[in-house]
């Protein structure tokens, strides 16, 4: 390769990293889509389900931050490409808990929470590996190429999942999903290194382009953050705090809509599979476009606009979508307006991570962790509670509540200033 010439492997990158994010996606949706299969299996309750879907948000909760940090200490990745593998191991295992086993609650339980455990680095790994490689200003962009996987992954899922349950039983779709993960745990480590100058495609043009666009007065490459200055940052536990509330409305999706949709609307199982992909086609789409418009507003009227204003928007947006979409009469129309409310939300998805990169520097994994985590606790909790709050009040009320929960999120955005840099002595404005 001539190194004289403008590369852009980072981009190549940034496009594996999001082919990861649709396969973790994949298998962490699949269960979704085959639950009431596992439920007549095991002779499972609708509440019993539901902590099996919270197991898998509880263990990728608590291993956010211990994640964040092996990928900040051992490199993005060595640690995404062991990820990948331990959670391929146990979607693998999903399918293969015998249909006789004793307490055969507590075995599902365990695996889904293993497998949380091993999806965990996933995106702090990705977005410590994005602080190392992609400059400030396309941090948005890159984000949003990244969560648009997300959308796809969980697309896919529902079509595909049917499909092979459809002839094979559900079983066999796990198997097809963690096939998927190998090959993309392969293929990563194969294709990436932790910094531009240790990879061999990377033209000394792209190399000057990509570390003149991520030089910080307050930060160096190399030297991480203290946990008392992550800790001790208001801005820091705001945007943890609008990230649960984003998770709580997010996992609604990713857990209860399809069963939603075919139990409570009256779809069938095509049709429900279909409506089902909605939501995730628009995350996806959504996901790039609001990173795209995070990073021109910033440039043209500054960061707090760009990444907070979006942000606020596209959540104020979610709310608006939930509370009208949850007392529609027809399914297709509350289908699509509910839809609309999953990819306004995830207009909002890639300030989250690129201001943990902007702030967090060469600790950005354990930033990440820890911003995602409170994400993935109201995940947990929306698991679990929906269906209780649904049995007792109506499916209208969880929708509402994850509504007003969109709407504290978009104001605690308000609250951030993404100008302040995160140093091991000070904040510097």
């Amino acid at each position: 390769m001539d190194h004289s010439e403008p590369t852009r492997v980072r981009w190549l990158l940034v496009l594996w990293i999001s082919g990861m994010g649709a396969v973790s996606y994949l298998d962490r949706v699949n269960i979704s889509i085959a639950g009431r299969s596992i439920e007549r299996d095991f002779h499972l309750t609708n509440p019993e389900l539901g902590a099996v879907f919270s197991a898998f948000a509880i263990g990728y909760a608590l291993f956010q931050i211990p994640g964040g940090w092996m990928a900040d200490r051992f490199g993005p990745r060595r640690i995404l490409a062991l990820g990948a593998l331990w959670w391929t191991a146990f979607t693998a295992f999903t399918g293969s808990v015998p249909a006789g086993i004793g307490e055969a609650l507590l075995v599902l339980w365990l695996v889904r929470f293993s497998l949380g455990v091993g999806e965990s680095v996933m995106y702090p790994s990705s977005n410590r590996w994005l602080a190392a490689w992609i400059p400030r200003a396309e941090r948005g962009a890159a984000n949003g190429v990244i969560f648009a996987g997300v959308g796809a992954g969980a697309a896919f899922a529902p079509p595909l999942v049917a499909a092979v349950m459809a002839r094979y039983g559900w079983r066999v779709s796990f198997q097809v999903c963690a096939l998927a993960g190998v090959v993309s745990s392969v293929a990563w480590y194969w294709l990436a290194r932790d910094a531009p100058r240790n990879h061999p495609w990377v033209s000394a043009s792209e190399r000057k382009f990509i570390e003149a666009g991520i030089a910080d007065k307050g930060q160096s490459e190399t030297s991480r953050l203290p946990w008392s200055v992550l800790f001790s940052s208001r801005d820091v536990w705001s945007i943890t705090f609008s990230y649960f509330c984003y998770g709580y409305a997010a996992y609604i999706f990713f857990t209860w809509f399809f069963i939603y949709l075919t139990t409570v609307r009256g779809l069938n199982l095509k049709s429900g599979a279909f409506y089902t992909m909605l939501p995730f086609i628009a995350m996806s789409s959504c996901s790039a476009l609001g990173g795209l418009l995070s990073d021109h507003v910033s440039k043209r009227w500054g960061r707090y606009a760009g990444r907070c204003g979006v942000a606020a928007g596209g959540l104020g947006g979610c709310t608006l979508f939930l509370a009208f979409g949850s007392i529609a009469h027809s399914a297709v129309t509350a289908s699509l307006i509910l839809a609309g409310g999953a990819g306004a939300l995830y207009i909002a998805q890639s300030s989250y991570w690129a201001l943990a990169a902007d702030l967090g520097g060469a600790s950005a994994g354990s930033l990440s962790g820890l911003i995602n985590m409170g994400a993935q606790f109201g995940s947990a909790i929306t698991a679990t509670l929906t269906p209780v709050i649904a049995a007792h009040l109506g499916w209208t009320v969880s929708f509402l509540i994850a509504a007003a929960l969109c709407a504290l999120g978009a104001v605690a955005w308000l609250m951030v200033n993404p100008n302040r840099t995160l140093t091991a002595n000070a904040r510097v404005g």
